[in-house]
């Protein structure tokens, strides 16, 4: 936010110590960040590890690409060497 009435104070302003003297003053004051909450994704992902949402439509790779038939393969190998 910058002040409206100092608007030719402010213009002169060409240095970081200048600003930093504008912002001591109350000229010109830093606005609140935006908040960008995860709370949604959040509520997903709790539901997608109780297995919701992961149906046949939701699919987008092959069987293969979601779960290697290497790494099926290689887990039965190392079971039976146990």
């Amino acid at each position: 936010w910058l002040d409206p009435n100092e608007v030719n104070e402010i213009s002169m302003a060409n240095s970081r110590q200048n600003i930093r003297k504008l912002v001591k003053d109350g000229f010109v004051i830093r606005k609140p960040t935006k908040i960008h909450s995860r709370a949604r994704v959040n509520r997903v992902a709790a539901a997608k590890r109780k297995g919701r949402h992961t149906g046949i439509g939701k699919r987008r790779g092959t069987s293969d690409a979601r779960l290697p038939v290497k790494v099926m393969w290689m887990r039965r190998m190392r079971v039976l060497r146990r």
